[in-house]
């Protein structure tokens, strides 16, 4: 059964310094998993973001100075539902230790941990990362896979794996999606897409084709939404890329209600939108920022930005400027 997302803020800037550690363990326990948190001495612990539960996923964006992150043997005994914790390395890098294996992740690189026994999580500068709890139950994976490809890196390049991180990414960048209605609908093709990530590097065909099969959209959408600079960028491309024929991409888009050429150009409007909100946007020629996201011609580039939005291009830049 769905059910509504819940958001929990941290800020240990709100919260006196004496408190803080508490707090932060108080919160990660309740809200992710119980661990052991080490900061750096004596400043003590430095950590904002949210942390949002949603159906089978809960969403973990934080900036944080701690230095390592320890699921002990005693605490791997807890009671918790059995479930992974999926970390998105955003800058430097970091090491993730369980079961004897060491995964080294640097930007952009993937890996997993496993609650039913230790690992540890070292970061010499602060974590960076984007985490993601996901229960195993949901995950529909059997143990054995989930064991074996724990800490283990989920390799960039692989272009299940480069879709997966950057839906990741985006998911936790935008904290304003879990407040919309029907945000726990997000939750069903997140979990999916990870596992067909796992599934991808275990080499479990079965399950592999089953998971790319739900998450087809999702991945049709993700790989075109990073494509959408490229004003060539057509159905071919993007079916090439995901492994489908055309007229299956069509045919899947068409399911969800959508038409790609009306996604694309709505993507790309929105996209120019923000660009041209920008302070200092002025400076940079609207032309130039259409083409940057994908139109060719800025005639009909400014007649569809007036018909989405009831302004042109030059007068949205210049509304925004007025109230920056």
């Amino acid at each position: 059964m769905e059910r509504g997302s819940v958001t929990h803020l941290l800020n240990t800037g709100a919260v006196p310094a004496a408190l803080r550690c508490d707090v932060v363990h108080e919160t990660i326990a309740d809200t992710i998993v119980r661990v052991d948190i080490s900061f750096p001495s004596p400043r003590g612990p430095t950590v904002r973001g949210a942390i949002t539960d949603f159906g089978d996923l809960t969403v973990c964006s934080v900036k944080s100075n701690a230095l390592k992150v320890e699921r002990t043997p005693e605490l791997a005994r807890d009671h918790l539902e059995p479930s992974i914790f999926v970390g998105l390395q955003l800058a430097g890098s970091s090491m993730v230790v369980q079961d004897g294996r060491t995964a080294v992740l640097r930007p952009g690189d993937l890996a997993y941990s496993d609650s039913t026994s230790p690992y540890l999580l070292l970061d010499d500068e602060g974590i960076r990362q984007h985490f993601f709890r996901i229960t195993q139950s949901a995950l529909g994976l059997p143990p054995e896979i989930v064991r074996g490809m724990a800490a283990r890196t989920l390799t960039p390049g692989d272009p299940v794996a480069d879709i997966v991180a950057t839906y990741l990414r985006r998911l936790a960048s935008r904290p304003d999606i879990f407040t919309r209605d029907g945000a726990e609908s997000v939750s069903r093709p997140s979990v999916d897409l990870v596992r067909a990530v796992i599934a991808t590097h275990a080499g479990e065909s079965t399950v592999r084709a089953e998971s790319l099969r739900a998450t087809l959209r999702v991945r049709i959408l993700e790989y075109a939404r990073s494509r959408l600079a490229d004003p060539g960028l057509g159905a071919d491309e993007i079916a090439a890329h995901v492994h489908v024929s055309v007229r299956q991409l069509y045919k899947v888009l068409a399911e969800g209600d959508l038409s790609l050429a009306d996604w694309l150009r709505t993507e790309r409007l929105e996209r120019c939108r923000v660009d041209l909100s920008h302070p200092g946007a002025s400076a940079e020629g609207i032309a130039d920022v259409a083409r940057r996201w994908g139109f060719r011609d800025g005639s009909s580039f400014a007649r569809a930005f007036r018909a989405v939005y009831g302004t042109s291009p030059r007068e949205w830049r210049a509304q925004h400027a007025q109230s920056s």
